[in-house]
């Protein structure tokens, strides 16, 4: 009997059909053949990750910790801003965190939706920021005796598109959004077109991706590897204790990160694991592009990424009732994971947490990843 999907209607059979043409979602094992893989699928891993013209733009210390605006150019676009947080005072080298700001559906800001800089944007963010506990985690993060690693990644922030240079038809999408939300002359409302047009946006620049012969997930997990690799420069990081760290979109590009940069040695991923089979018809629509590389879904399913490198240190926080995911996607992804584990031999490596409440990275999950990253590093 075949399985009705709301989303897909009258083509629910389409699904069991695509299975009869090739397998979906085969166990791709850990190892450099899956790496290799995954970076076949991803494009952008061609050639130097090197951040080019790198300079410190300014400087401050406010609660604890000592900032910098670090900025560079990945070699097309504008240039990359980017946070780098450690306690004051300190001299001896630290071990260093690349922290990843999240989707969000909010693309008008990157790194300052888990960062504080200089400028105060905390009422901006208030809203967003109920996610994080209503903090900045990157620079709790800071206190805590790392170095982190806050920048913007490609379509985010400093490295965003203009709102001017999208199509008209998608910032009149963004306009007509505006006026049936009754949002068109709140304070924020230019962030809100903004951040409106900008996920319609995503799907052009997709078929762009597609097009120079890569994915969003690629692009966007190259610029990860860059600002990786700057921080791994820096004489203040103990580069053989790197991690990686995000919520949501940023558990996305941790998963990615880890899978694909030699030199990171553990990964913490909230809020952003699932078997693919555990989307279909609840969460396909809900998720950004960069969780759908073009292809990986005929080599292995999305565990199989954040997995790649076991042994190494991996933890992975699940909420109960988060909404953009199924309770049993998220079993069945941590079960998947701890298999891929246990079959390298180091069970203990892998830590799945499973916390009550909606999509989040609280307090006491942030108290839990960063106990953990100190354990790890």
């Amino acid at each position: 009997m075949e399985e009705d999907y709301l989303h897909l209607g009258i083509f629910s059979d389409w699904v069991a059909f695509a299975r009869q043409q090739h397998p979906l979602y085969p166990i791709a094992e850990p190892g450099a053949e899956t790496q290799d893989l995954l970076c076949k699928t991803l494009g952008f891993t061609r050639l130097p990750e090197t951040p080019i013209s790198v300079r410190v733009d300014e400087t401050w210390e406010w609660d604890g910790v000592a900032g910098e605006i670090v900025s560079w150019w990945v070699g097309y676009g504008p240039r990359t801003q980017a946070y780098v947080l450690k306690p004051v005072g300190v001299k001896e080298p630290l071990p260093g965190v690349v922290a990843l700001h999240d989707h969000g559906g909010f693309k008008y800001y990157g790194k300052n939706k888990i960062a504080d800089g200089p400028v105060d944007l905390s009422d901006v963010l208030a809203l967003h920021r109920e996610a994080y506990g209503n903090r900045a985690f990157a620079n709790a993060l800071a206190k805590e005796g790392f170095i982190v690693l806050v920048h913007d990644t490609f379509l985010w922030g400093s490295r965003r598109f203009p709102l001017e240079e999208m199509p008209e038809r998608i910032r009149g999408l963004a306009n007509l959004e505006m006026k049936t939300s009754g949002e068109v002359d709140g304070s924020y409302a230019d962030i809100l077109e903004y951040n409106l047009a900008s996920g319609h946006h995503e799907h052009l620049v997709e078929k762009y991706c597609n097009l120079l012969g890569t994915t969003l997930a690629g692009v966007v997990s190259y610029e990860d590897r860059i600002a990786t690799n700057y921080l791994l420069s820096r004489p203040d990081v103990l580069t053989e204790k790197v991690a990686c760290i995000g919520l949501s979109g940023g558990g996305n590009r941790s998963a990615l990160l880890l899978a694909t940069h030699e030199r990171i040695q553990a990964a913490v991923i909230v809020g952003l694991m699932s078997t693919y089979p555990g989307l279909l018809d609840h969460n396909v629509a809900s998720h950004t592009w960069m969780f759908f590389p073009n292809g990986w879904s005929r080599l292995g399913d999305w565990p199989d990424i954040a997995a790649s490198r076991a042994p190494l240190p991996l933890l992975v926080q699940y909420d109960l009732d988060d909404d953009l995911f199924t309770v049993e996607g998220m079993h069945a992804a941590d079960e998947r994971i701890a298999s891929h584990y246990q079959k390298a031999g180091a069970s203990s490596n892998y830590v799945g947490l499973f916390y009550p409440g909606p999509h989040k990275f609280d307090l006491e999950m942030q108290t839990a990843a960063f106990s953990w990253l100190k354990d790890r590093l």
